[in-house]
């Protein structure tokens, strides 16, 4: 079992900057892939960024690519997400999630966290115009 806490959401100007958290608890983190989504209101969960259990491998949206850097920290069991140039359709509850069979290739392809083997619960960030 692995338990995921996002934190670091916010209120932010469009331009500006958050970085997001995602401490990891229970098994071996390094196992899993990893991977970022975001659900704005009304609409659907979509992918936005992944990371291979190394950290050797990453993978875009091509949305945010440029803008966000998704990066992770094994020794410490925390996935990070540096959101650069915010706009305001970046608006939205981002969650993390993890996967042993799931590449982060692979979840380019996914649209949910929740068809991953774990998420947590999420963390609003609304970028003001």
């Amino acid at each position: 079992q692995v338990h995921l806490v996002e934190s670091g959401g916010g209120l932010v100007q469009a331009g500006g900057s958050l970085r997001l958290s995602c401490a990891a608890s229970g098994r071996t983190f390094s196992s899993y892939a990893m991977g970022w989504f975001r659900q704005a209101p009304g609409k659907e969960h979509e992918f936005v960024s992944a990371i291979s259990w190394s950290g050797g491998s990453t993978y875009y949206a091509n949305s945010v690519k440029g803008r966000f850097t998704i990066s992770r920290d094994n020794a410490k069991n925390t996935l990070y997400l540096q959101m650069n140039s915010l706009k305001p359709e970046d608006t939205a509850v981002y969650y993390c999630a993890a996967s042993y069979a799931t590449t982060a290739q692979a979840m380019g392809d996914i649209s949910s966290p929740l068809l991953l083997d774990y998420w947590g619960q999420g963390t609003q960030v609304t970028v003001s115009s």
